[in-house]
């Protein structure tokens, strides 16, 4: 059993990872402390994910990701969403920021704003998120607490194709998570993340092989 029988995972993590004639060039988005970054980082490490992160893009400042992202030696760009008039100048300073450092996928992890088009368009079909629910149920903000109220026997995550609908476009691939009786949101969330750093990694890698395909 995993993580108590908590890592059923479609499609099942690969055996062997692909690996592609350039490394993908990756930007990172978060909003927070930046735990998926460093689940990345670590599988581009361990030679799984044949990948480089060319950026990492934060919103909030003093967020723990730009902490991890100096320990990891890797380039962060600070973009502060409230000195912004609208979500389109601040998707433009992204765009400019991501094409800079020669980005080729858009990897959200833990970005807590809702994107435009300007952001959407500029990066067509290689926009990724996960989302701490098996996406279609419990889309938006506070998806964990939403699944404890419902009463749900099985939670999870998903990582999904950003589209303008929020948590609404195509999955690549989910783990479930069964919910234990004296789950509390901190719990179960911390269960959910353990599958969010299994199968992210995994899931970029799926979804550049379909799109090479």
């Amino acid at each position: 059993m995993l993580e108590t029988a908590s890592a059923l995972i479609s499609p099942p993590l690969p055996v062997v990872w692909p690996r592609f004639e350039q490394p993908l060039s990756l930007g990172i988005m978060a909003s927070g402390n930046g735990s998926n970054l460093e689940a990345i980082a670590h599988s581009i490490e361990r030679g799984e994910l044949h990948a480089r992160i060319g950026v990492v893009i934060y919103n909030n400042p003093g967020a723990g990701v730009a902490e991890r992202a100096s320990r990891l030696g890797l380039p962060a760009v600070l973009l502060n969403h409230r000195h912004y008039p609208s979500r389109e100048a601040l998707d433009h300073d992204i765009v400019q920021t991501l094409q800079a450092h020669g980005v080729d996928w858009v990897i959200m992890a833990g970005w807590m704003r809702c994107v435009t088009a300007v952001l959407i368009d500029a990066f067509a079909g290689q926009i990724l998120n996960i989302h701490p629910s098996l996406l279609p149920s419990f889309p938006g903000l506070r998806a964990v607490d939403q699944a404890l109220a419902a009463g749900v026997k099985v939670a999870g995550c998903t990582v999904h194709h950003v589209e303008l609908a929020v948590d609404s476009g195509p999955a690549i691939m989910q783990a479930a998570v069964p919910l234990e009786p004296s789950d509390t949101p901190p719990t179960l969330q911390a269960r959910i993340q353990v599958q969010e750093h299994r199968i992210y990694p995994a899931a970029i890698a799926l979804a550049a092989l379909e799109n090479v395909n």
